[in-house]
């Protein structure tokens, strides 16, 4: 598979996490339009970005490496990555290569959201 064929999405779903919907494929051609996207989602006072994998057709090592490199810069802006949707097929490859120990994989957007969501403290005591 060549050629840049991925389409994304930026899209808000609570007052702690972008979604990035991510359509196509990831690999070399596609490296600024995920790198645009995710620029964006982070913008926003957001705690996590969401990736949804649902409509993902191919992702390649360079597309692993472009994963890896969101990480890092989520981990630098004090961000979390999370994702869902993925296909059997790349849910073996995230195991295999241990991404989905960093990026957790998640079965729904509802679920991810949930490990989005800031987790209610008690009440500190003056």
């Amino acid at each position: 598979m060549s050629g840049n064929k991925l389409t994304v999405t930026v899209r808000r779903i609570s007052p702690f996490a972008n979604v990035i919907d991510i359509s196509g494929e990831i690999n070399s051609f596609s490296e600024k339009g995920l790198s645009d996207a995710f620029s964006q989602a982070i913008k926003e006072h957001i705690r996590t970005v969401i990736l949804n994998f649902t409509d993902l057709a191919y992702i390649n090592s360079f597309g692993i490496g472009m994963l890896i490199t969101l990480l890092i810069r989520a981990q630098r802006e004090g961000k979390k990555i999370v994702g869902y949707g993925l296909k059997d097929h790349y849910r073996k490859i995230f195991e295999i290569t241990r991404l989905d120990q960093v990026i957790p994989i998640h079965s729904s957007e509802e679920i991810a959201l949930a490990f989005a969501e800031p987790m209610d403290l008690p009440e500190r005591e003056n």
